[in-house]
Formats: C-alpha cells, sequence, structure tokens
C-alpha cells in the first residue's frame, strides 16, 4: 500500500540539505510526500533552534497536528532537527501523542523509527552523536531532481563556539568531507541539470584545516569551478576570521563564482566581539572587506548583525550602525539577542530593557533599509545577467532567477528558459525583489 508523509522544514539551508536526505530515505520504504498533513499518514517537522523560542514555538506547532491525530490515531508523528537534537526525551514526555524524535546525527535512524511506529511498538528517540567517521559515511546519494540551484553540504558542525551561539551544541564538532566526494556530487547533480551550486557549512573557510591531507577551501573552489556544464558557484557562511587573502582573491579570479558573500560581523564594537568570542576586530573585518572590494569593485555583501547582546551600551551600538554606514550592505539579517540554552551568554548579565532593545533594532533596521534602496535603485536600468530558476509566483508567463549579486527577478518569459542565462532590463526595484523586461 502507498503511504504518504507530510514535511515541514525550518531555518537554515542545511535543514533544507537535511530535508532532502529525509525525502530519499522515506521513498525507500514506500512513502511518497504530500503537501498537507490531512492527507499523511506520516507528519515531521525539521527544525530549527538558532532563532529566539524555537522551542515554543515547535510544540505549538505540533498542536496544530493534535486534532488529525484524534481523528486517526494511526498517524504518526515526528520531529528532527536541532529543536529535537536540543530536547530529546523531553520532547515525548511533553507531547503524549508524538511518535518519534530524531537528531542532527540521526536521520538515518529514521526508517526505523517510523517502521517501528508502524507496528505500534514504543516511541522513539535517537539523539546521541556520532564519531566523525560514522557521520563521513552517512552522506546520502542526492535523488535525481531537476531543479537549477542545489545546496552541496561541504562540512557539518563548528568548533568556533561563539558565546551566544547553539549549533556546536547541536550539530556537533567541525567535521570537513572528502574533497572527491564533494567534487563528484557536484558533478552528478550538473549531469542532472544544476546551472548554480552553493557549498554549505557552518563555517565554510574553515573547511580542511584539520586535515593535513585534505584540500584547502579555495582550492576545493578551484576543483569545482573547472567543472564543465556548472555556471554559477556560491558558497555560505563565512567567518571572518578564516577569510584569507587567497580565499579573497578567488572574486577575482574565478569566472563562475557570484560577486556577492555572505560576511556576518554580529557587532561592530570590539568590546562586544570580545565578548561574543568571534575571533575578529572591528578593524580587522573591515580590512577583508576592504580588500574584497579591491579584488572585486562590484560585489555585494549581506551580513548578520544582533541588537542587544548582554552588556552592549549604545557606545557600543553607534559602532555597529557605523560599520553598518561604512560597509554599505546590500541587505542584513538582524536579529535581537535571545539567549540559548547551554551558550556562554546565556550565563552573562542582560541589564537591557525590552523597550531599549527594540528601539535600536529599530534605528538600525531603519539605516539598514535606507542603504539597501540606494544600492538596489543602482541596478535601475542595468542590464543584468540572470539565471533562470523557473516560474514566478508573481503570474501566468512570468518567470524568476537571480543575478550574479543574489538578487530575485520576475519577468515575462518561456518556461523553456529554465536553467538559462538570459539578459534582462531591469525597470522595477522592489524591497525584496526586481522587476525587469528580458532583451
Amino acid at each position: 500500500m502507498n503511504k504518504a508523509f507530510y514535511l515541514e522544514t525550518f531555518g537554515c539551508q542545511m535543514n533544507v540539505v537535511d530535508s532532502e536526505q529525509i525525502v530519499a530515505l522515506l521513498s525507500a520504504i514506500g512513502y511518497s510526500q504530500v503537501d498537507s498533513a490531512e492527507l499523511a499518514d506520516l507528519v515531521l517537522l525539521n527544525t530549527c533552534s538558532v532563532r529566539d523560542k524555537a522551542e515554543r514555538k515547535v510544540y505549538g506547532h505540533l498542536g496544530r497536528f493534535k486534532p488529525i491525530k484524534d481523528k486517526r490515531p494511526e498517524l504518526i508523528i515526528g520531529v528532527g532537527g536541532c529543536v529535537a537534537q536540543q530536547e530529546g526525551e523531553k520532547m515525548l514526555e511533553k507531547v503524549p501523542y508524538l511518535d518519534l524524535v530524531f537528531g542532527t546525527h540521526n536521520i538515518h535512524c529514521l526508517p526505523e523509527l517510523v517502521q517501528q511506529a508502524e507496528q505500534g511498538r514504543q516511541r522513539g528517540c535517537e539523539t546521541d552523536f556520532q564519531d566523525r567517521d560514522t557521520r563521513l559515511n552517512l552522506f546520502p546519494e542526492r535523488t535525481v531532481q531537476e531543479t537549477v540551484t542545489r545546496f552541496v553540504t561541504v562540512m557539518q558542525g563548528c568548533d568556533n563556539f561563539c558565546s551566544y551561539c547553539i549549533v556546536p551544541h547541536v550539530r556537533g564538532r567541525e567535521i570537513s568531507r572528502p574533497s572527491q566526494d564533494i567534487i563528484a556530487e557536484v558533478q552528478g547533480l550538473v549531469a542532472q541539470g544544476a546551472r548554480e551550486i552553493t557549498l554549505l557549512g557552518q563555517n565554510v573557510n574553515s573547511y580542511g584545516m584539520k586535515d593535513d591531507e585534505e584540500v584547502s577551501f579555495t582550492q576545493l573552489l578551484r576543483h569545482i569551478n573547472a567543472i564543465d556544464g556548472l555556471q554559477r558557484l556560491r558558497f555560505a557562511t563565512s567567518h571572518p576570521k578564516d577569510m584569507t587573502d587567497e580565499l579573497i582573491d578567488c572574486f577575482g579570479s574565478l569566472d563562475k563564482l557570484c560577486k556577492h558573500i555572505h560576511l556576518p560581523f554580529q557587532s561592530g564594537s570590539d568590546r562586544i566581539l570580545k565578548l561574543m568570542n568571534r575571533g575578529y576586530t572591528r578593524d580587522e573585518y573591515l580590512g577583508r572587506v576592504k580588500r574584497l572590494k579591491k579584488v572585486c569593485p562590484e560585489i555585494r555583501l549581506t551580513t548578520d548583525v544582533i541588537v542587544g547582546f548582554p552588556g552592549e551600551t549604545e557606545e557600543d551600538f553607534q559602532a555597529t550602525l557605523d560599520l553598518v554606514e561604512q560597509v554599505g550592505y546590500a541587505d542584513a539579517f538582524t536579529f535581537l539577542y535571545s539567549p540559548r540554552v547551554e551558550t556562554a551568554a546565556a550565563k552573562m548579565v542582560d541589564d537591557q530593557s525590552a523597550v531599549q532593545k527594540q528601539q535600536r533594532f529599530d534605528r538600525l533596521l531603519k539605516l539598514q533599509q535606507q542603504t539597501s534602496a540606494t544600492i538596489w535603485q543602482a541596478d535601475i536600468d542595468q542590464v543584468l545577467s540572470v539565471l533562470v530558476e523557473g516560474e514566478s509566483r508573481q503570474g501566468e508567463g512570468q518567470m524568476f532567477g537571480r543575478t550574479n549579486s543574489n538578487r530575485v527577478v520576475n519577468f515575462s518569459g518561456r518556461p523553456d528558459l529554465t536553467g538559462h542565462i538570459v539578459q534582462i532590463k531591469i525597470n522595477e526595484v522592489h524591497r525584496n525583489s526586481h522587476l525587469g523586461e528580458q532583451v
């Protein structure tokens, strides 16, 4: 009998790749994916714990499925990802109708957990961290998907232990995949129709640093840039302390590497950066930005910023505003600090009021919106190369793609343009996308 599963994915691109693995594993045991929980025999949430109150939101989200479970007790409900890794057995205790929990190192256990639930055996929980060799053997073969853009994981985990960050606690310590496996995977995806590849890791810049026999991240980029059929190459996320001159030079020498980089700075204050355990100073960060712009004058930068870190003063915050003005980011992901369990910052004294934090956040957001508008308005009347990814949600006959600088562009066009780079004249600039016409 055919069985159906419903999957919701939250968080970063790493979770998107994990969900691809979930889909492949479930397909192998006779499940097909549906777009409604009401139609499913199995409901799964792949969760993220980076944002504020993530655990509470997951528990609230699970409540949506209880009425379905009440009507159909045979429905299996499971939670995976970072919240599952963090909460473990507590989730089964708090949610009586939850059947299974699997952590970030235990996706491979999912088929067995599901089959146990189908047979009415005990509720399952797998959240043990795996050793390095086991983890490296768990990377799956990618299923065939005719998708123009694909993500490829090059490393997992993180050794930086920034004082505010939960990632090392839920993703584990840093490991790098063998370069030959990564190159083979990219070649396979390109053969399936992928034209743009984004290399993923919590800190891609540190790829290979713990293995003397492995290539550096710069060398890996050069190998992948040489693959026939690949048109564009990106990577995320970069840590400024590991942003070498050699890596920066790639933006001037590799023809397929896109002219965009996401380079989080988090705070413009040296005092706060030290409390965050970021491993670089303000001047060191600005030095890397200066070199990036020298090597590739057209490069556009995006970033992450945290407002309201414990102990942040008005002077510290002004340093952040000043850095935003100096660099000129095309966009920024801004976050109000919230303590995460097990992190060092959670034990720091936080004497700022919620009102004060929100006021600072609003000031930063206003400045960034003005900066973004100025940068993107410069694209008006320009003809830009756009890699077409598919049909747009803007309406019939509309296609969409991305520029080299990672900006979404909507335009009138035919579906057979998918996978091709076309020239688009930009006519309008909106908050999150451009509107143009093919020329």
